[in-house]
Protein backbone atom coordinates (compact mmCIF):
# COMPACT_ATOMS: atom_id res chain seq x y z
CA UNK A 1 0.00 0.00 0.00
CA UNK A 2 3.05 2.44 0.40
CA UNK A 3 3.03 3.27 -3.35
CA UNK A 4 -0.20 3.97 -4.25
CA UNK A 5 -0.31 7.38 -4.50
CA UNK A 6 2.69 7.32 -7.22
CA UNK A 7 1.56 4.19 -8.81
CA UNK A 8 -1.75 6.22 -9.63
CA UNK A 9 0.09 9.74 -10.22
CA UNK A 10 4.02 9.74 -11.65
CA UNK A 11 2.88 9.73 -15.56
CA UNK A 12 0.26 11.98 -15.64
CA UNK A 13 1.49 15.47 -16.32
CA UNK A 14 0.05 21.27 -16.25
CA UNK A 15 0.84 23.44 -13.18
CA UNK A 16 -2.14 25.91 -12.84
CA UNK A 17 -3.45 24.37 -9.78
CA UNK A 18 -0.19 24.10 -7.88
CA UNK A 19 1.34 26.76 -9.10
CA UNK A 20 1.63 28.80 -6.22
CA UNK A 21 4.92 27.90 -4.41
CA UNK A 22 5.18 29.47 -0.54
CA UNK A 23 2.12 26.79 0.11
CA UNK A 24 4.88 24.38 -0.66
CA UNK A 25 5.64 21.79 2.38
CA UNK A 26 8.54 19.59 2.45
CA UNK A 27 7.58 16.47 3.35
CA UNK A 28 10.96 13.99 2.30
CA UNK A 29 14.74 14.55 1.10
CA UNK A 30 17.29 11.85 0.37
CA UNK A 31 20.41 11.57 -2.28
CA UNK A 32 19.26 15.36 -3.83
CA UNK A 33 15.39 14.31 -4.31
CA UNK A 34 13.09 16.43 -2.51
CA UNK A 35 9.13 15.63 -2.61
CA UNK A 36 7.33 18.78 -1.34
CA UNK A 37 3.12 18.85 -0.65
CA UNK A 38 0.08 21.36 -0.81
CA UNK A 39 -3.29 21.68 0.27
CA UNK A 40 -5.83 22.72 -3.16
CA UNK A 41 -9.10 24.65 -2.66
CA UNK A 42 -10.54 22.18 -5.40
CA UNK A 43 -9.43 18.85 -3.89
CA UNK A 44 -8.98 16.36 -0.93
CA UNK A 45 -5.95 14.92 -2.20
CA UNK A 46 -2.74 17.24 -1.83
CA UNK A 47 -0.85 17.99 -5.06
CA UNK A 48 2.88 17.17 -4.94
CA UNK A 49 5.99 18.75 -6.58
CA UNK A 50 9.38 16.61 -6.94
CA UNK A 51 12.74 18.46 -7.30
CA UNK A 52 16.14 16.88 -8.43
CA UNK A 53 19.14 17.63 -10.04
CA UNK A 54 20.25 14.98 -12.68
CA UNK A 55 23.67 14.18 -14.63
CA UNK A 56 21.87 14.24 -18.04
CA UNK A 57 20.61 16.61 -21.39
CA UNK A 58 17.55 18.03 -21.48
CA UNK A 59 17.16 15.43 -24.77
CA UNK A 60 18.40 12.23 -22.62
CA UNK A 61 15.53 13.10 -20.19
CA UNK A 62 12.82 14.08 -22.57
CA UNK A 63 13.75 11.03 -24.82
CA UNK A 64 13.15 8.91 -21.49
CA UNK A 65 10.28 10.51 -20.37
CA UNK A 66 8.55 9.26 -23.59
CA UNK A 67 10.64 5.84 -24.58
CA UNK A 68 6.87 4.28 -23.36
CA UNK A 69 7.70 0.93 -23.05
CA UNK A 70 10.55 1.07 -20.37
CA UNK A 71 7.79 2.74 -18.18
CA UNK A 72 7.18 -0.62 -16.36
CA UNK A 73 10.33 -1.11 -15.75
CA UNK A 74 10.81 2.15 -13.66
CA UNK A 75 7.84 3.67 -12.96
CA UNK A 76 6.18 1.82 -9.73
CA UNK A 77 3.14 -0.74 -10.35
CA UNK A 78 2.64 0.33 -14.24
CA UNK A 79 1.15 -2.40 -15.91
CA UNK A 80 1.12 -1.09 -19.27
CA UNK A 81 2.03 1.91 -21.13
CA UNK A 82 1.53 2.05 -24.98
CA UNK A 83 1.32 4.60 -27.92
CA UNK A 84 -1.81 5.31 -29.07
CA UNK A 85 -1.15 7.91 -31.35
CA UNK A 86 2.10 10.00 -32.22
CA UNK A 87 0.99 13.44 -33.78
CA UNK A 88 5.04 15.24 -34.51
CA UNK A 89 8.43 13.99 -32.62
CA UNK A 90 7.72 16.40 -29.53
CA UNK A 91 3.79 15.47 -29.52
CA UNK A 92 1.71 12.24 -28.46
CA UNK A 93 -0.92 10.65 -27.15
CA UNK A 94 -0.59 7.14 -24.89
CA UNK A 95 -2.91 4.98 -22.56
CA UNK A 96 -1.49 3.49 -19.80
CA UNK A 97 -2.63 1.25 -16.65
CA UNK A 98 -1.48 1.16 -13.21
CA UNK A 99 -2.14 -2.14 -11.13
CA UNK A 100 -3.34 -1.61 -7.49
CA UNK A 101 -3.15 -4.29 -4.92
CA UNK A 102 -6.69 -5.82 -4.23
CA UNK A 103 -9.27 -5.23 -3.38
CA UNK A 104 -8.63 -1.63 -4.94
CA UNK A 105 -9.53 -1.59 -8.61
CA UNK A 106 -6.76 -0.81 -11.38
CA UNK A 107 -6.76 2.38 -12.48
CA UNK A 108 -5.98 4.15 -15.93
CA UNK A 109 -6.08 7.38 -18.30
CA UNK A 110 -5.04 8.93 -21.38
CA UNK A 111 -2.61 11.40 -21.62
CA UNK A 112 -1.67 14.04 -24.11
CA UNK A 113 1.85 14.58 -23.90
CA UNK A 114 3.88 18.00 -25.76
CA UNK A 115 7.21 19.12 -25.01
CA UNK A 116 7.94 22.88 -26.05
CA UNK A 117 11.37 24.48 -25.37
CA UNK A 118 11.83 28.47 -24.63
CA UNK A 119 14.09 29.18 -27.23
CA UNK A 120 15.97 32.07 -25.39
CA UNK A 121 16.41 30.22 -21.60
CA UNK A 122 16.51 26.73 -23.10
CA UNK A 123 14.15 25.19 -20.55
CA UNK A 124 11.76 22.45 -21.48
CA UNK A 125 8.21 22.13 -20.12
CA UNK A 126 6.50 18.48 -20.70
CA UNK A 127 2.80 18.74 -20.37
CA UNK A 128 0.77 15.56 -20.21
CA UNK A 129 -2.83 16.03 -18.97
CA UNK A 130 -5.22 13.07 -18.77
CA UNK A 131 -7.72 13.38 -21.75
CA UNK A 132 -11.21 11.80 -23.09
CA UNK A 133 -11.83 9.25 -25.07
CA UNK A 134 -9.43 7.98 -27.01
CA UNK A 135 -9.32 4.27 -25.79
CA UNK A 136 -12.18 2.49 -24.20
CA UNK A 137 -12.92 1.85 -20.64
CA UNK A 138 -12.47 -1.67 -19.49
CA UNK A 139 -14.93 -2.95 -17.18
CA UNK A 140 -13.53 -3.17 -13.74
CA UNK A 141 -10.70 -0.36 -14.34
CA UNK A 142 -11.74 2.94 -12.75
CA UNK A 143 -10.41 5.89 -15.59
CA UNK A 144 -8.76 8.74 -14.32
CA UNK A 145 -10.11 11.57 -15.69
CA UNK A 146 -9.05 14.69 -14.09
CA UNK A 147 -5.46 15.20 -13.74
CA UNK A 148 -2.66 18.46 -14.21
CA UNK A 149 0.83 17.85 -14.17
CA UNK A 150 3.94 19.52 -15.08
CA UNK A 151 7.69 19.31 -16.14
CA UNK A 152 10.72 21.87 -15.78
CA UNK A 153 13.66 20.94 -17.39
CA UNK A 154 16.01 23.15 -16.63
CA UNK A 155 19.86 23.03 -18.35
CA UNK A 156 22.52 23.66 -16.08
CA UNK A 157 26.50 23.33 -16.65
CA UNK A 158 28.49 20.32 -17.15
CA UNK A 159 25.70 18.16 -18.65
CA UNK A 160 23.01 18.30 -15.82
CA UNK A 161 19.74 19.31 -15.99
CA UNK A 162 17.14 20.47 -13.06
CA UNK A 163 14.10 18.74 -12.57
CA UNK A 164 10.86 20.25 -11.04
CA UNK A 165 7.26 18.04 -11.71
CA UNK A 166 4.45 19.09 -10.16
CA UNK A 167 1.28 17.46 -9.55
CA UNK A 168 -2.32 17.58 -8.78
CA UNK A 169 -4.97 14.93 -9.89
CA UNK A 170 -8.10 13.03 -8.65
CA UNK A 171 -7.83 9.36 -8.73
CA UNK A 172 -11.16 8.37 -9.00
CA UNK A 173 -13.16 5.80 -7.26
CA UNK A 174 -12.72 4.64 -3.71
CA UNK A 175 -9.52 5.62 -2.59
CA UNK A 176 -9.39 7.44 0.74
CA UNK A 177 -7.70 10.76 0.16
CA UNK A 178 -6.18 10.95 3.75
CA UNK A 179 -4.33 7.82 3.34
CA UNK A 180 -2.81 8.87 -0.26
CA UNK A 181 -2.30 12.18 1.37
CA UNK A 182 -0.51 10.11 4.13
CA UNK A 183 2.07 8.11 1.93
CA UNK A 184 2.63 10.79 -0.87
CA UNK A 185 6.28 11.00 -0.25
CA UNK A 186 7.77 7.22 -0.52
CA UNK A 187 6.13 6.68 -4.15
CA UNK A 188 7.99 9.51 -5.78
CA UNK A 189 10.96 9.04 -3.76
CA UNK A 190 11.66 5.77 -5.35
CA UNK A 191 10.66 6.28 -8.71
CA UNK A 192 12.94 9.44 -9.30
CA UNK A 193 15.41 7.09 -7.80
CA UNK A 194 14.53 4.30 -10.77
CA UNK A 195 14.70 7.60 -13.39
CA UNK A 196 18.15 8.31 -12.21
CA UNK A 197 19.60 4.77 -12.76
CA UNK A 198 17.41 4.41 -15.54
CA UNK A 199 18.77 7.63 -17.61
CA UNK A 200 22.32 5.88 -17.22
CA UNK A 201 21.82 3.25 -19.47
CA UNK A 202 23.59 3.76 -22.74
CA UNK A 203 20.36 3.78 -24.75
CA UNK A 204 20.40 7.06 -23.54
CA UNK A 205 24.04 8.29 -24.16
CA UNK A 206 24.13 10.72 -27.00
CA UNK A 207 20.63 11.11 -27.90
CA UNK A 208 19.77 14.29 -29.12
CA UNK A 209 16.39 15.35 -30.66
CA UNK A 210 15.36 17.13 -33.60
CA UNK A 211 13.27 19.69 -31.13
CA UNK A 212 15.68 20.43 -28.42
CA UNK A 213 18.54 22.33 -28.25
CA UNK A 214 20.88 21.21 -25.67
Amino acid sequence: MHRIYYMLFFLLQCGNMVSAQSDWRLIAEDEGISVFSKSVSTSKVKAVKVECTLEASASQLVTLLMDLPVAIQWVSHTKSCTLVKRISPSELYYYSEVALPWPLENRDFVAHVRVTQDAITKVVTMNAPAVPGWVNENKGVVRIRKSLGYWTITPLAGNKVQVQYTLQVDPGGIIPAWMVNMLAAQGPMESFKNMRQQIRLPRYHNVSLPFITN
